[in-house]
């Protein structure tokens, strides 16, 4: 009997001994805490789903914060909605010790709405707790546990590690489910290399990783979701916002969406159909009309985010759109849809994962959560024009860098299908700079400048023609920083919305541009779009090398020289091409030895690389930087 109780006490101390060490950061392994700015100690999420239309969901993630940085890595927040209720929630804190410093209820967190203060009126809510540490390093176990109707809310991506900076000790997801076509498909995403245990057994899927170390992040890294080890996952048969779902393709999911969340929606009233008829009636394309309903909508509505109705993710209806005036991407991207079936002209309501970084859908792998924005597809002459609803600005047909170049979800009354949108490759995102450059004998310069931009380059500056003075001045110093006592001059602006080209018109002037030297005057030729941009060295590059977006520059400069002064010295043409781009650089002198010719071209590729390939990139771009700064030695005559 003895004997029994000593095993019973030693095994609770064990077990007493084993949850400080999961709060305590004394005894971390050093490879966990190596460019960590936080450390999951235990990430562990159980979902259960009982029926179509009741699925449960426990969470518990415990976080050693060693840093300020690190605080965000402890997600103490949870949303809900009508169709979720949170059941408990609580936060406990313990100190580097593992001791227990602080204790807060579901009571203590705040309660607020989960979108910005530009969205009108949303379902979604959103519970948080503030916390500021008095010491590090500390560590968090937040623990919640809430219920939904809504079975296509099904989580759709697990990350195993969250982060750049983060590194997971252990991560585990289990899914239970009572009936066999409640089983989710799941897709293992970069988890070779790593302690991965899967279990999967009847009713049961069960992956636990362990011991993943941070990674740090580095220039030109790819985004952190093209490497981070991930389980992907989709419902197959589900029930959202009250509507049954068995979804194995894009076009099961598109005719679900279209029966579900837009049929009957598009209704006009008698007033506006005639009025955007009258609008278009002398149009003689379908193309044309829908340039003057785009510019109909961009004049006469607003965005203002709506989050109501199925999940978030039905649209307001047209008729209403029409009525107040405002809507939010599905809104206006509906209202706007319905002006053109109106006059004829044929588009779809498109799912798109909108960013700067470019997102696609994934091509045999149909999920209701792929998505976070909506545009159209006007369809003409046996293609589509993409167009965003959301902005006043954009030219018809020309998307920007928020939602060019991925695979999008065009939604048709029988069924979806993927697309991609137009996409702005290398030589497309085009800059030519043209410039009468006047060197003076006390080194100032005076310089008219044309700037022409197609493409993201051009997305990245016409936006310019709409700022005030003070901004416009702001914004050339800022883009000609490497240019002391610039004085902007005159300067105007055309935005070519149908060709899609903008075009400014710049002078200025700046003071000791060029160095003297006693009889000698040294300038860089290269003065309006110098690339002084070398990336970062690294002794050992661990990542691989992503270049997001190509672009090609072409820059023209005609420098007039100084009367007094002649060419001692220019520098030598260059030429380098290899997989990343081109570069190339010529200087030539006039006849009459009055002026210098510069011409420079300079082409990145957009592409992926392994890291082996990153240091060769440095190389070239240190080789582009350094000529981009070559001078021009003059002397006096």
């Amino acid at each position: 009997m003895r004997i029994f109780f000593s095993l019973i006490l030693l095994l609770a101390v064990q077990l007493s001994e084993a949850q400080e060490t999961i709060h305590q950061s004394l005894l971390i392994n050093s490879n966990l805490t190596k460019n960590a700015n936080a450390v999951v100690r235990l990430d562990e999420m159980n979902i259960h789903i009982s029926s179509k239309t009741k699925m449960n969901i426990k969470h518990k993630r415990i976080v050693t914060v060693l840093n300020k940085y690190g605080s965000n890595a402890t997600h103490i927040f949870r949303g809900y909605d009508l169709d979720s209720r949170l059941i408990s929630m609580q936060a406990l804190v313990f100190n580097q010790f593992g001791k227990q410093i602080d204790k807060f209820k579901e009571k203590d967190f705040k309660d607020v709405s989960a979108v910005d203060g530009s969205t009108l009126y949303s379902d979604s809510r959103i519970k948080y707790l503030e916390y500021t540490p008095i010491a590090y390093p500390y560590t968090v176990e937040f623990t919640y546990e809430y219920t939904t109707s809504n079975t296509g809310e099904l989580l759709p991506i697990w990350y195993f590690l969250d982060e750049f900076y983060l590194s997971t000790e252990k991560s585990s997801i289990t899914f239970t489910y009572d009936e066999e076509s409640f089983k989710p498909e799941v897709r293992e995403v970069n988890l070779k290399g790593l302690d991965v245990k899967k279990d999967i057994t009847k009713g049961k899927i069960t992956y636990t990783v362990k011991n993943i170390p941070a990674l740090k992040k580095e220039s030109l890294s790819p985004a952190f979701f093209k490497i981070s080890p991930q389980l992907q996952i989709r419902p197959v048969n589900f029930t959202y916002g009250g509507y049954d779902a068995s979804i194995n393709t894009w076009q099961d999911l598109g005719k679900w969406m279209y029966s579900n969340l837009l049929v009957d929606r598009d209704k006009l009233p008698e007033p506006t159909i005639n009025t955007i008829k009258l609008l278009t009636k002398e149009a003689k394309s379908d193309i044309e009309k829908a340039k003057i309903v785009y510019k109909y909508v961009q004049d006469n509505t607003r965005y203002i985010s709506v989050q109501v109705g199925i999940g978030g993710m039905q649209p307001i209806s047209a008729i209403d759109v029409d009525r107040v005036k405002y809507g939010d991407c599905k809104g206006l991207s509906n209202y706007t849809m319905a002006l053109l079936q109106a006059v004829g002209v044929k588009a779809y309501y498109t799912h798109v994962e909108a960013g700067s970084y470019k997102e696609s859908f994934k091509k045999d792998f149909a999920s209701l959560a792929e998505g976070n924005h909506v545009i159209l597809a006007v369809e003409s002459n046996g293609r589509y024009y993409w167009i965003d609803c959301t902005s006043q600005i954009h030219p018809f047909g020309f998307l920007g860098d928020f939602t060019d170049g991925r695979m999008v979800h065009v939604i048709k009354p029988n069924g979806g299908e993927l697309v991609q949108t137009d996409s702005y490759i290398n030589e497309d995102n085009y800059q030519k700079t043209e410039a009468l450059i006047t060197l003076a004998n006390n080194g100032a310069i005076a310089a008219d400048v044309i700037i022409t931009t197609k493409g993201i380059q051009y997305d990245d500056r016409f936006s310019i023609e709409r700022k005030p003075f003070d901004d416009i001045k702001k914004h050339y110093k800022s883009y000609w920083r490497y240019i002391n006592n610039l004085t902007l001059g005159d300067y105007n602006f055309l935005n070519n919305r149908d060709s899609i080209v903008f075009t400014e018109k710049v002078s200025l002037e700046a003071a000791n541009y060029a160095s003297v030297s006693g009889d000698r005057l040294l300038f860089r030729v290269n003065a309006l779009n110098r690339n002084n941009v070398v990336p970062d060295r690294y002794r050992s590059r661990k990542l691989p090398l992503e270049i997001q977006r190509g672009y090609l520059d072409e820059d023209e400069f005609n420098i007039l020289l100084p009367n007094s002064f002649k060419v001692e010295a220019m520098p030598n043409n260059t030429l380098i091409e290899n997989e990343f781009g081109m570069y190339s650089v010529s200087y030539k002198l006039s006849e009459d030895l009055k002026n210098v010719e510069y011409k420079r071209k300079l082409l990145i590729k957009e592409g992926y690389y392994p890291k082996e390939k990153y240091k060769d990139y440095r190389d070239f771009r240190k080789k582009v930087s350094l000529t981009d700064n070559a001078k021009v030695v003059l002397v006096k005559k």
